[in-house]
């Protein structure tokens, strides 16, 4: 009895299987969404306001643990959009109805958490409205420091194309400002938070410089195919 024989795949197989290798699967879908969907990458600027604000002013337990949770939940949302769009895309090679609906459903869900996220954050501002006043020269720390920590995240998410100088700048000049802040947090989990995102933020400059170096190399090579088949 003669065994069919698989084909081999068009696509190189995954590096391991195991559960490092796993983890390193769902980070590589994690930056990929950063690089590729501008909503995930608003998404994440957004979760380092929200740490500056958490670091800055001290909060209850409930109110971290709830904060945290929405930034968590709106990063799973968004993954799971990208995911969905990416399979919508890829059962439907033309245009239909149905799918385009199913893209609308999804981004919605993440929108009702962000505007639910809203909601829940300038709750709590209100209900610790005296902590917020007595934390004057706290949030003024935070202001100081958080904003140019914000641009630089900023630079290293926006999709355009720039000096490498320019990414290893912006990375260290917001890890140095995170160094600052960290030794006056008012929260050391907002603080990790906060740095979590920017090793998210830098990575995923790094992926888009590789990218758009292989995306460069690809041209060229096909540039110099043209020509000798014309010349």
């Amino acid at each position: 009895m003669n065994v069919p024989v698989r084909p081999p795949s068009a696509f190189p197989p995954r590096r391991g299987s195991g559960l490092f290798a796993s983890f390193g699967h769902a980070w590589a879908g994690l930056i990929h969404t950063v690089v590729h969907q501008r909503n995930m990458r608003v998404h994440l600027i957004s979760g380092v306001l929200v740490g500056l604000v958490g670091s800055g002013i001290p909060l209850g337990l409930a109110e971290k643990v709830t904060l945290i949770f929405c930034v968590l939940l709106i990063f799973f949302a968004e993954i799971l959009n990208s995911a969905l769009e990416h399979l919508v895309d890829l059962a439907v090679q033309q245009f239909d109805e149905k799918a385009r609906l199913t893209k609308d459903a999804a981004a919605a869900g993440v929108l009702v958490l962000a505007l639910g996220t809203v909601v829940i954050f300038a709750a709590i501002l209100v209900h610790n409205w005296e902590t917020v006043r007595a934390s004057t020269e706290a949030i003024e720390r935070q202001v100081k420091l958080g904003l140019p920590l914000t641009a630089c995240v900023i630079v290293l998410v926006l999709p355009q194309r720039r000096p490498l100088a320019v990414d290893v700048g912006a990375f260290l000049g917001a890890s140095a400002l995170l160094t600052l802040l960290a030794l006056e947090t008012a929260s050391i989990v907002f603080t990790a938070m906060t740095g979590g995102l920017l090793v998210v933020a830098g990575a995923a400059a790094y992926v888009r410089r590789q990218e758009l170096r292989r995306s460069a190399a690809v041209t060229a090579d096909s540039a110099v195919s043209r020509n000798k088949k014309t010349g």
